[in-house]
């Protein structure tokens, strides 16, 4: 068995059906309890390849099985809708720590246009722009074309971005995926 699947075993064991899956810790100390397993730069090299590969899903320092069921928690409110216009042709699948490039426009749910970049680079899952986004762009291929409406929970929330943005505001964006680089 190698480590990766010492992971995985472990996640499942561990039965965490949330979307945010089994902590590291939590994965750290099933491995050493039960299959006696104690490397922690073993672990984490696996847990970055198992993401890598699309084996596992990473949320924040929770991991689960990419393709396993989950209870979603979050009410569908508050989720990014996310409509493929057109599948992009590139080879990569858009996953955190990966440089995007992308077109998109902003609009506001009266329509009105607040942001638009033709150029857009950014590091995926870094923080760099909104979650919404982040969650938006994340699994699109090069030449895939999305339309995402982020709620404001995973936009600018409350405050808002004044004067554009208002408090409290969901956001439309249509996005294609101009250039992927995995770093």
């Amino acid at each position: 068995m190698t480590v990766l699947d010492k992971i995985v075993h472990a996640i499942r064991a561990l039965d965490n059906r949330s979307s945010k899956g089994s902590s590291r810790q939590a994965i750290t100390k099933y491995l050493k309890s039960e299959l006696d397993f104690n490397n922690p730069s073993l672990l984490k090299k696996n847990l970055t390849k198992g993401v890598k590969d699309n084996i596992l899903v990473q949320n924040g320092q929770s991991f689960r099985v990419q393709g396993d069921p989950f209870c979603d928690d979050e009410p569908e409110e508050e989720k990014v809708q996310i409509i493929n216009v057109q599948l992009g042709t590139g080879e990569l699948v858009a996953t955190d720590q990966d440089v995007v490039t992308i077109r998109y426009v902003g609009t506001l749910e009266d329509g009105e246009e607040f942001d638009r970049g033709k150029r857009f680079t950014f590091l995926l899952g870094a923080g760099e722009v909104v979650k919404g986004m982040d969650i938006g762009v994340r699994g699109m291929r090069e030449n895939g074309m999305r339309k995402i409406v982020i709620p404001s929970k995973l936009g600018y929330g409350k405050r808002g971005s004044p004067p554009e943005i208002p408090k409290n505001a969901r956001l439309y964006f249509e996005i294609t995926l101009v250039k992927l680089e995995r770093l």
